[in-house]
């Protein structure tokens, strides 16, 4: 006897509309971000008060402001030789210890620490926007919304705030206590959010053996990394079971998915691909790309990393 995975025979039978193309989606970032300028493999930004010249390996074309505008960062980072995203920040000018950020209705502490990483992705902005109007499309029932590799919560908190219940997930128990203090900042203490500290992989795994499914579901993962428990995570070999199993947890209705990723070596094609394979059947829109951050003035745009995005 086969069991059913939850969906008719109508909807496994469904034809997926993919739009045939690679798109780009520029944008200029939250209202509390600017990319002022890159070029020479930098990029110059301001993120809230704070202007940072971090590394930017993509930005192969020349500088198209000068030096008095680069020489108003308040922090430079140099990249180490053996790990591009780990180096050390030098200060020019002073910098709190954590300052404020506004995306949207919600608020992000930034930080300058031994990553490049700032506490936010400017970025994902559009995916963000995205998402909120899957799940505004949620009729009946509050929407689910599941984040993986969640990082500092943005996209959790964005989500809270428009009235959905969420799960965040992510292997970095600093990074969820980062996240819980800018639920504080944004005033959503109350909302229904469940912070969980666990290896993705294994989370949702579980999660398909419980039954659950979800109106939206956003993974963000990193080429590699390490679980609470030491699991050991690769993007090219992990990624596929991951997005098999996602799929499983999407709600039979109105839905929607959205990965994205920041592994150089690869194609938008290679993952939109996947996920035509994982999703082979339930219908819906797929598309897929890159997403890039426009400079204000009308500068070059720096790519950041490869998306597919899927709904119903």
């Amino acid at each position: 006897m086969v069991k059913s995975d939850g969906h008719t025979a109508e909807r496994r039978t469904r034809a997926l509309e993919r739009s045939g193309r690679l798109d780009v989606i520029r944008t200029e970032g939250p209202k509390g971000y600017a990319l002022i300028d890159s070029g020479d493999g930098r990029k110059l930004e301001r993120f809230g008060g704070i202007v940072v010249d971090r590394p930017e390996p993509q930005a192969l074309w020349s500088r198209q402001r000068g030096a008095d505008v680069w020489a108003k960062a308040h922090g430079v980072f140099s990249a180490s030789a053996d790990d591009e995203e780990k180096g050390k920040w030098r200060l020019d000018k002073p910098v709190p210890e954590r300052w404020p950020v506004a995306v949207g209705d919600v608020t992000v502490s930034c930080r300058l620490q031994g990553l490049w990483h700032v506490g936010l992705f400017p970025e994902q902005g559009p995916h963000w926007d995205w998402m909120l109007e899957q799940i505004g499309r949620v009729e009946g029932e509050r929407p689910r919304v599941l984040n993986l590799f969640a990082y500092t919560g943005a996209a959790s908190l964005l989500a809270a705030k428009a009235g959905a219940e969420v799960t965040h997930v992510d292997a970095s128990k600093k990074a969820i206590q980062w996240a819980k203090e800018n639920q504080a900042a944004s005033g959503l203490a109350d909302a229904p959010i469940r912070w969980i500290l666990d290896d993705a992989a294994k989370f949702v795994a579980r999660e398909v053996r419980r039954g659950k499914t979800y109106h939206a579901i956003l993974i963000d993962p990193p080429k590699f990394g390490r679980g609470p428990e030491g699991e050991v995570w690769d993007l090219f070999q992990g990624l596929p079971g991951l997005m098999r199993n996602a799929a499983l947890l999407l709600a039979a209705e109105t839905s929607a998915l959205v990965l994205t990723v920041y592994a150089i070596r690869a194609s938008a094609l290679a993952f939109e691909q996947l996920a035509a394979d994982v999703l082979a059947g339930r219908g819906g829109r797929l598309t897929a790309g890159e997403l890039a951050l426009s400079a204000e003035g009308g500068g070059a745009a720096v790519p950041t990393s490869l998306f597919v995005r899927w709904s119903s």
